[in-house]
């Protein structure tokens, strides 16, 4: 299962990491506590929409291109059986991806690989109630985001 508050810290997370900028300083210009903050980009706590703009607000993007992120993250997972909705155990069916994405969907446990054109995701089942959905942008020089649910 896809948490959503997992799927926002992790974008928060790749927009500062992106800049360069430390928790302590992304906190002080959003007025939040570093704790929070890390919190927050853990996927441990939800933030409310006023302190996720002004977090957005903090980092220069604006809130409307962050959820349009996260939402897209979460639409390919609805996508693929079994990350959102347990799924019974059968071999999955190969869907055309680029190159480079089967080379990453190699590694021991991927159980399967779609993309939309713009972004390869994998799966991969590290336990019953545990799946890592790794999205990876098919331009080369963009960021990956990784969560784990």
């Amino acid at each position: 299962m896809v948490l959503l508050r997992r799927v926002i810290g992790d974008a928060l997370r790749a927009r500062r990491q992106g800049q360069h900028r430390t928790l302590r300083e992304v906190s002080s210009a959003a007025n939040v506590s570093l704790g929070y903050l890390s919190e927050i980009e853990r996927g441990q706590k939800e933030p409310s929409s006023e302190l996720l703009a002004a977090i957005c607000d903090a980092l220069g993007a604006r809130l409307s291109e962050l959820l349009r992120e996260v939402s897209d993250h979460v639409a390919l997972a609805e996508q693929m059986p079994g990350v959102l909705v347990p799924v019974v155990e059968q071999p999955a069916e190969p869907t055309p991806v680029p190159a480079a994405a089967v080379r990453k969907a190699t590694n021991r446990g991927v159980r399967q690989v779609t993309s939309d054109g713009a972004v390869a995701v994998q799966v991969r089942q590290d336990s019953p109630l545990k799946a890592t959905l790794r999205s990876t942008r098919v331009r080369p020089k963009e960021r990956d985001v990784v969560c784990a649910a």
